[in-house]
């Protein structure tokens, strides 16, 4: 399974994430890969993955640290893609809720990551996932399992809910899954996605979903 043209990603090594899996898993369908925190590098690659595991905000202060925050700002505000993976989801909302402690995320979307409300947390294992209509990331996958460990999500994505002020403008797409309640399992934005689950733990399943991603760049 590779995509025709090798594609360049550079996963952004800020100190969280598990970075070797999500660079062999990109490997595996045919991307060439760099795990740098270099700005120049990761500005300018096709794709840029941003991993995350741990605390909201330890991630937060991970990528403020290398300046990831602005490398994220400014391939979006270029049209260029970007994925996050797990916390790499969580950091683009608006903030993060842990130990009563709030943290400021990124922004890119409004909305709050908080606890889950469910009889076992974390939330560890294969599970199922509810794709749109017309996605490009679960694109031949749409009924696959895919593998989760979190204990915070985004139980709601207003965005969604509204229309767009220019109507030329495709709202976002969530992918929802439940754990407890539902949650955001993935989001396609334009040039920035994202999943809570980690693809490159997930199998065939997550490697034709890293593939999917890559014939977007």
């Amino acid at each position: 399974m590779t995509v025709p043209t090798a594609a360049s990603v550079v996963v952004l090594d800020y100190g969280f994430g598990n970075v070797r899996s999500a660079v062999r898993a990109l490997e595996r369908v045919g991307a060439r890969v760099e795990l740098t925190a270099d700005r120049a590098a990761a500005e300018r690659a096709d794709g840029l993955v941003v991993p995350g595991v741990g605390a909201y905000a330890a991630v937060m202060a991970g990528l403020r640290a290398v300046r990831g925050d602005q490398v994220v700002e400014r391939r979006l505000a270029g049209g260029r893609p970007v994925l996050g993976i797990c916390v790499g989801l969580q950091v683009m909302f608006g903030s993060g809720v842990e130990h009563g402690v709030e943290t400021e995320g990124l922004g890119q979307w409004s909305g709050v990551v908080d606890r889950l409300e469910a009889p076992v947390v974390p939330h560890m294992g294969w599970d199922t996932v509810e794709p749109p209509a017309g996605s490009a990331l679960f694109a031949g996958v749409p009924d696959e399992r895919f593998y989760f460990v979190h204990s915070y999500a985004a139980r709601s994505f207003p965005l969604a809910e509204q229309a767009p002020a220019d109507p030329r403008l495709r709202p976002p797409q969530i992918t929802w899954s439940d754990h407890g309640g539902r949650f955001v399992a993935a989001v396609e934005n334009g040039p920035l996605s994202a999943t809570q689950f980690h693809p490159e733990k997930s199998g065939d399943a997550g490697a034709h979903l890293l593939e999917n991603w890559l014939r977007t760049l």
